[in-house]
């Protein structure tokens, strides 16, 4: 029995990692997350670029409900630059606003475009500070859906 006691201490002795194969595991964790970030943070920025996305698209329905609202014409105010979630409304007198939610980061412009004879049309665009810089535009006189524009202000739209 004192001879089986005495082989397990002494097989106690050569348990553990060495030093080469914890630095082979630091260097293989170390190699996973140089590929990780990267990936990490062009999800983020594809992330931030959608929800400017579909901010201009949800702009585009509440603008839309305005029109029909308020006897067929777009809003006449010229919001440019909004950082903030903010209301179209009617005048002082108007109970149902319709509102424009924006996601954290996100800038958004609309511009009327005033057309002789007709009700006019409009441009909402936006970007996200949080993106790739990409600006999302949707011209309401060509309709379709919302674009991606090279070379375009969020200020003017142009």
């Amino acid at each position: 029995m004192q001879d089986i006691i005495n082989r397990l201490r002494a097989k106690k002795d050569d348990e553990g990692f060495t030093l080469i194969e914890l630095l082979v595991v630091v260097v293989i964790i170390g190699v996973l997350v140089a590929i990780a970030v990267p990936v990490y943070l062009n999800y983020r920025q594809g992330a931030a670029d959608k929800s400017a996305q579909s901010d201009v698209r949800g702009a585009v329905s509440a603008i839309e409900q305005w029109y029909t609202d308020n006897g067929n014409t777009y809003p006449s105010a010229d919001l440019t630059e909004q950082k903030k979630s903010f209301s179209l409304k009617a005048g002082a007198a108007d109970t149902d606003p319709k509102n424009v939610t924006l996601s954290d980061n996100t800038v958004m412009s609309y511009i009327p475009v005033a057309a002789a004879g007709t009700a006019g049309s409009y441009l909402v665009c936006a970007t996200n500070t949080g993106g790739t810089g990409k600006v999302y535009l949707y011209d309401s006189k060509v309709g379709g859906s919302v674009k991606a524009v090279e070379g375009i202000s969020v200020k003017t739209c142009k």
